[in-house]
């Protein structure tokens, strides 16, 4: 296929799995549990944080995280004190990460007015994704901790932390993504890659590295803005519904 014909492709069926059908079997589905804006977004970024792995897992653990959390994300981050003996594990995102995760997130709403406000409203998606995780890892942690927080200074294609913004921002009426941060527009987001949008995008020869990691995340989005600048992220659904679904 040449581009126009690439694109054509991906409209389309970016358009058939970006439905309120595809919340069900994704873990978008916790955070749509909640309607105040700090319950889904403390929430969300907490499923995403955990989002790798079967995808029934993640909303099972998901689950537990919401009951741990007594199903008022946001209250419990204003008044969590710290505690590493927290029954949950996902993985290898343990207490000790979590109550790192849960202390992180009450700095950024005591001190920089929440998560959304954590993102600066400048710079580029890797410049963003850097000074938030700067804000991050400024409450004291474990070493080990770290790897649950991307880096794409490191090469990292931020997969999951990619996902939560658009999650977050997003804003076509679908009823998929949230839509409720206004300090970013739809056009800077990035897909988040992985296995399955990896797959899709090389057979379709949208990428030629062999890593999905922050190099082929570019060379996927200089892509991905040409077929629509204003919404290059809706793509995420092509991409991702044709492996998981073996149409690719």
């Amino acid at each position: 296929m040449n581009s126009d014909q690439i694109k054509d492709y991906l409209d389309e069926k970016a358009d058939q799995y970006n439905q309120q059908s595809f919340i069900a079997d994704d873990p978008v589905c916790i955070p749509h549990q909640f309607t105040k804006k700090e319950d889904i977004e403390i929430i969300g970024f907490l499923v995403a944080t955990i989002a790798w792995g079967n995808r029934k897992s993640i909303i099972k653990n998901a689950k537990k995280l919401v009951e741990l959390m007594e199903n008022q994300p946001y209250q419990f981050i204003l008044n969590y004190s710290s505690s590493k003996e927290l029954n949950f594990v996902h993985r290898t995102f343990n207490a000790v990460d979590l109550d790192f995760f849960f202390r992180s997130l009450r700095n950024l709403y005591e001190n920089h007015g929440g998560l959304e406000h954590a993102f600066p409203a400048h710079g580029t998606t890797f410049e963003r994704i850097i000074s938030f995780r700067d804000k991050f890892t400024a409450t004291t942690h474990e070493t080990r901790s770290l790897k649950h927080l991307a880096n794409p200074a490191t090469g990292s294609s931020a997969k999951r932390i990619n996902m939560f913004l658009r999650w977050m921002i997003r804003n076509d009426k679908r009823g998929v993504d949230f839509g409720i941060w206004s300090k970013h527009a739809m056009s800077e987001l990035y897909v988040p890659l992985d296995v399955h949008t990896g797959i899709s995008a090389r057979k379709l020869g949208l990428i030629n590295r062999k890593a999905n990691d922050w190099k082929s995340l570019e060379e996927l989005m200089s892509h991905l803005k040409t077929f629509c600048p204003e919404d290059p992220c809706k793509y995420d659904f092509a991409l991702f519904g044709l492996s998981v679904n073996k149409e690719i």
